[in-house]
């Protein structure tokens, strides 16, 4: 198994160089001057012209991709035009917050999809089926921008029970937790309904019920076990994009996670910062996918991993 992810980790590489290599070239061809946005609009030519050749803009943009491909061998991911430190080291300061917001959003989503796609499943055609697919249908047309300005004007405004933006305790975590795992919830709803169909049609549910089985073993014990493969991938795509789809969730409610940073470098041409932002992501994208290959194999047995 050790050997599989090493070389599923290999073949990604190339992956995350292709998305490197985008991300420098849109950064450069986008319209905007950093230099322009960290002196103002009334700084003399000479200054911009001396601030530009200081952090190596007015080299050919061959050169630049060299030395930063150069720097990322190194360990050295650059120097933030903004903060004037290494954006490796403000990366990582602010990782943990979009951690925390994407585990608790993707605990909101499994604790909504699972339960209401086994119920959709067990009572197919009944009016719970109706009612969940009613609700799945809300959560896949209402966006994220959309959602989260509607939950702060009840929640925080209206009713007063939680904050409107920051973070700090859980009750920070509550209304940008349920932004983001509301619509994922869609999703992985109908995901493990389909899934439970499929297995609750199976011959081997028929003679667990033909035994005098509770209904809770069959649904939980046989049925669920053996929808878990589907339900473990959609789990695990669902948390990269959780990862990358926090920039607007957490612009919305100023969180300090990489999402809003990333559109703080984009604000002022940050070059260095924006294109560790999107390392970031895509590394951690790339990490859920392999834990997500190793936990196939907890839970299905039946896999092997050559």
């Amino acid at each position: 198994m050790t050997r599989h992810l090493l070389l599923r980790f290999l073949f990604t590489l190339p992956a995350l160089w292709l998305i490197l290599t985008m991300v420098f070239l849109l950064v450069h061809i986008v319209p905007g001057d950093p230099v322009q946005q960290m002196l103002g609009e009334g700084a003399r030519a000479e200054d911009l012209q001396q601030l530009r050749h200081a952090l190596g803009l007015d080299l050919p943009l061959h050169v630049q991709y060299a030395r930063y491909l150069a720097g990322l061998v190194r360990g050295n991911w650059g120097r933030s035009f903004r903060f004037q430190t290494p954006v490796l080291r403000v990366v990582l300061e602010r990782y943990p917050a979009t951690l925390e917001l994407a585990l608790v959003g993707l605990l909101v989503c499994a604790a909504i999809g699972i339960p209401a796609g086994v119920l959709s499943a067990q009572r197919r055609g009944h009016p719970a089926d109706r009612a969940v697919g009613f609700f799945t249908l809300l959560g896949l047309s209402v966006p994220n921008f959309a959602l989260g300005p509607v939950l702060i004007l009840l929640f925080s405004i209206q009713l007063g029970w939680l904050p409107v933006s920051g973070r700090g305790g859980p009750q920070n975590l509550v209304l940008p937790a349920v932004t983001l795992g509301a619509a994922l919830a869609a999703i992985l709803t109908r995901m493990v309904r389909s899934s439970m169909i499929e297995e609750l049609s199976s011959d081997y549910v028929r003679t667990a019920r033909a035994k005098g089985l509770p209904e809770s073993a069959v649904l939980f014990r046989h049925a669920f076990r053996n929808a878990l493969i589907p339900i473990v991938t959609i789990l695990g795509l669902q948390f990269g994009t959780l990862l990358a789809g926090t920039i607007i969730t957490e612009s919305i409610f100023s969180w300090p996670g990489i999402g809003r940073l990333t559109v703080q470098a984009i604000q002022a041409r940050d070059y260095p910062l924006l294109q560790a932002c999107i390392l970031m992501i895509a590394f951690s994208y790339v990490l859920v996918n392999l834990v997500t290959d190793f936990i196939y194999a907890l839970a299905d047995p039946r896999i092997r991993l050559q």
